[in-house]
């Protein structure tokens, strides 16, 4: 706003405000813009304000990397060896949940007992076989690649997932996005898992303290959109007080959309920023 108040008075002293008619800027004025770029509050007086959405958190499995059938084989043949029966139904229900949380309710639906060092055994196993089955054609489209990086140039991105860091890291090192994201919130002992908002105030309160860093205002909430592939996701982002977008990558539109997604879309591939301005701002 002082950047505009400058420019209207060095326009006043350059004379392009003649005594007795309206304003007329000279055509490479700031104010000279086609009314449509300027986004006004309406039945307001005129006025300039941001864009609403700042920041973009995605979440992980499912979104950047569309592996949920990929984690289910992975667990499915790990916890066989154990004798624990892993159907679909069970791997659905229990999205959101990080490694921890996901073998301890599988072995509790078997009635067997886990100790610690079984428990770190299995996941362990898991995570190794899932490197395996991605190793030779990594599910990440190029769509979202794309998305990612043109999205970069514009908002501050975070990933908020339920995965090790480890496994966030490794995925990301073979697609290219290492440095896309300025903020990475993983499973940690002590966070709860989605559904509960945690995460998300999480993520939110570390992009915080960046902004503070580099002398940026503290966003809110409401200006960060979530993009999430599953309902413990959404209800996650909703009950942080932030936008969605549901991706039907893993389960159906309608499950999304009884979740609260504000937008449910079948993939990211043809997005760009300008959709995310379109839709949310």
């Amino acid at each position: 706003m002082t950047n505009v108040v400058i420019q209207v008075i060095v326009e006043i002293l350059a004379g392009v405000f003649p005594t007795g008619r309206g304003f007329e800027p000279r055509p490479q004025s700031e104010f000279a813009r086609p009314k449509s770029s300027a986004k006004l509050i309406p039945d307001s007086p005129r006025t300039f304000v941001p864009n609403m959405i700042q920041a973009i958190f995605f979440d992980f499995n499912g979104v950047i990397i569309n592996d949920e059938r990929i984690h289910l084989k992975a667990y499915r043949e790990t916890l066989s060896t154990e004798g624990v029966e892993l159907t679909d139904e069970d791997y659905f229900a229990s999205l959101g949940m990080d490694d921890v949380a996901f073998v301890r309710a599988a072995y509790a639906r078997g009635n067997k007992a886990l100790d610690d060092e079984t428990l770190r055994e299995v996941i362990d196993r898991e995570h190794a076989k899932h490197r395996e089955l991605i190793a030779n054609d990594l599910p990440v489209p190029s769509g979202i690649i794309s998305f990612i990086k043109a999205a970069a140039r514009l908002y501050d991105l975070g990933i908020v997932s339920m995965a090790v860091r480890s496994e966030i890291d490794h995925v990301l090192k073979l697609a290219g996005l290492t440095n896309q994201f300025s903020l990475i919130v993983s499973a940690e002992p002590g966070l709860k898992h989605k559904p509960a908002p945690d995460c998300y105030e999480r993520g939110l309160e570390l992009l915080n303290e960046k902004r503070r860093h580099r002398r940026d205002l503290p966003l809110l909430a409401k200006e960060c959109l979530v993009i999430e592939d599953a309902p413990p996701g959404i209800a996650s982002a909703r009950g942080a007080g932030m936008r969605t977008i549901g991706v039907t990558t893993t389960v159906t539109e309608q499950a999304l959309r009884t979740a609260g997604a504000d937008i449910v879309t079948p993939n990211l591939a043809d997005w760009s920023p300008d959709s995310v301005r379109h839709l949310f701002d």
